[in-house]
């Protein structure tokens, strides 16, 4: 894939997340007064590296969904400028699929189906809609992660095109076929689907083979780059996983924080790796 085409799918994603801001603000203001009526019917609390510890003694807050969507869709917009910006004549197989890992954070938006479901009833068939384009994002985001790993380790950089059309119809094919319950959700407003500790396994999985794929890079390389960079795709994912599950507000900063710092050492390592390529 040339550079331009890489460039191209920044923009989109740009647009994306632009788009996915402004339904956020929409829904903010059309549902703002749903958001304890959701918050009060949800079945159970969120999961999460960090809710599992806080679950017990800090109460689920009605408003904490609204503005983790909020967070993760500007970190995704701002983080893709920025991305587009360092890297717009800098060739990096990796940078690419990082970037849709930060693109797919836009569709966090997905969430605020909930609260205005309680404001303007509609049909539960769009809240399985928002739900599976939420899991779609969630999970290409992983594969996105896995794949620039793959890279790293030495793949064809000729390939990118055949790798991203994988890792999304992976993403779709689960976010299509996994069985979702559209009246039962939980206290970060997102549906319940089924095989959660199923896809709970493979998360990890997927996290701890991309992490020893990196360090592996390192030592083909002979770079140390990749092993901060492993390091980083650790951050990135703990602080998704604890910003997306938060319900309180113990948590969304140290999710929003451990996100930032694991994009920063990502990216820079990368744009040090690729300078003068």
């Amino acid at each position: 894939m040339t550079i331009s085409a890489r460039n191209d799918f920044f923009k989109a994603g740009i647009i994306l997340a632009s788009l996915s801001l402004v339904l956020i603000a929409a829904g903010g203001h059309f549902a703002f007064s749903g958001y304890p009526q959701a918050a009060a019917s949800a079945v159970l609390r969120s999961g999460g590296i960090i809710q599992i510890l806080v679950g017990g003694f800090a109460n689920p807050s009605a408003y904490v969904p609204f503005y983790t969507m909020l967070i993760a869709v500007l970190y995704s917009l701002i983080s893709i400028i920025l991305i587009n910006y360092f890297f717009l004549k800098t060739q990096s197989p990796e940078i690419l699929f990082f970037g849709f890992f930060v693109i797919s954070l836009s569709f966090e938006f997905a969430r605020g189906m909930i609260p205005l479901f309680k404001v303007v009833p509609f049909s539960a068939m769009y809240l399985m809609t928002s739900s599976r384009l939420l899991l779609f994002g969630r999970y290409f985001g992983l594969f996105s992660l896995f794949a620039a790993s793959v890279y790293a380790a030495g793949l064809d950089g000729q390939k990118q095109q055949n790798i991203f059309f994988i890792a999304a119809l992976s993403a779709l094919i689960i976010a299509l076929n996994v069985p979702i319950d559209p009246l039962v959700w939980d206290s970060s407003f997102t549906l319940l689907s089924g095989y959660g500790t199923m896809f709970i396994m493979v998360e990890i999985g997927i996290l701890a083979v991309t992490m020893l794929t990196f360090f592996i890079s390192a030592y083909i390389r002979d770079s140390r780059t990749y092993i901060y960079i492993g390091f980083g795709t650790f951050l990135v994912y703990a602080g998704r996983n604890i910003l997306i599950n938060s319900d309180t507000w113990i948590t969304p900063l140290p999710g929003l924080l451990l996100l930032a710092v694991g994009t920063w050492l990502i990216c820079t390592r990368l744009h040090r790796e690729y300078l003068w390529y």
